[in-house]
């Protein structure tokens, strides 16, 4: 969450509660919404770090709010960031127990197989009726849930060479 904060700090100047509605719309259902709380703790790390500066602005019925702007420091995490390739996910706690039943036989092999696909199976189902309930403008929110599927159908073609290998 603290580069996404950053990055939308780098639009202009903005308030936690901004910010939190920001992800939202831009992410849509398909990403866990954030907790408010959350986005303030991590704001208030990112001005520890320097990333960002916060300033209290009087409001005349209302608490002071805080506004938040991105420093030098926090631009260039930001750059950083779009700079840097995401690494596959090559550590995976299914193929870790998949590979110690299969060296230890602590666990039957074909039955964490077939329950890991029920439960990939099953999340496909839940990000279909998802994809389903989203606007359909929502392109973000459709890219990501369209992503999610891919994976799991490759983790289930992945699992069925699993199958075969293994028996």
């Amino acid at each position: 969450m603290r580069l996404a904060l950053l990055v939308l700090l780098s639009r202009g100047p903005a308030h936690g509660y901004e910010l939190k509605q920001a992800l939202e719309r831009l992410m849509g259902a398909a990403y866990p919404q954030p907790n408010i709380g959350q986005v303030y703790v991590t704001l208030s790390r990112l001005e520890n770090a320097h990333l960002i500066d916060g300033e209290d602005v009087a409001q005349s019925s209302r608490p002071n709010k805080r506004i938040y702007r991105l420093t030098e420091a926090g631009r260039e995490a930001v750059a950083g960031w779009f700079e840097e390739p995401v690494e596959p996910k090559l550590r995976d706690d299914f193929f870790m127990k998949l590979a110690l039943a299969h060296e230890t036989g602590a666990a039957d092999q074909i039955a964490l197989i077939n329950k890991h696909r029920r439960y990939c199976l099953n999340a496909m189902r839940d990000l279909s009726k998802l994809a389903a309930a989203e606007d359909r403008d929502h392109r973000i929110s459709q890219l990501m849930i369209e992503g999610a599927m891919l994976h799991l159908q490759a983790d289930l073609d992945w699992l069925e060479r699993c199958q075969e290998e293994l028996e």
